[in-house]
């Protein structure tokens, strides 16, 4: 069994987001003592670890709760659940690939636009693009 602090340490985090991962219900320990320290089993560690690479890979706290409910009810889940999840955040990061690449290639448009002289900003061709209802300088929209 691990106290909070050693199952912390262990994962190189605090233990505040311990509590944190407790109070938004994908973790608990395994029993609390009658001193108050929480204790976490090897199972707890090993789905610590399990929630530590889902979000090094990107997926939210949501998300990995609904990865944690197909791990933990394995016989009744299929793969194809959680390909639908790994499929759904590839399309999720794909398009914000996407959104930052359009924001790279507008802020290249920005920065080749302007001399980046010594000159009086009064002047400034990036800062009269963003002034500019159209962006001339700027042709690609961002859409919310």
């Amino acid at each position: 069994m691990f106290r909070i602090g050693e199952l912390a340490k262990k994962f190189s985090i605090n233990a505040d987001t311990l509590r944190f991962y407790e109070k938004q219900g994908l973790l608990c320990p395994s029993s609390v003592a009658a001193n108050g320290y929480r204790l976490y089993s090897e199972q707890e560690a090993k789905t610590l670890g399990f929630i530590l690479r889902a979000k090094e890979v990107g997926f939210s706290l949501t998300e990995i709760k609904s990865l944690l409910s197909i791990e933990v009810d394995k016989a009744n889940s299929e793969c194809s659940d959680v390909k639908a999840l790994v499929d759904d955040k590839l399309d999720q990061v794909t398009a914000k690939i996407q959104e930052l690449q359009r924001f790279q290639r507008s802020l290249k448009r920005l920065s080749n636009a302007c001399c980046g002289g010594h000159e009086s900003a009064e002047d400034c061709t990036i800062l009269q693009a963003l002034e500019s209802e159209t962006l001339d300088i700027v042709p690609e929209h961002h859409h919310e």
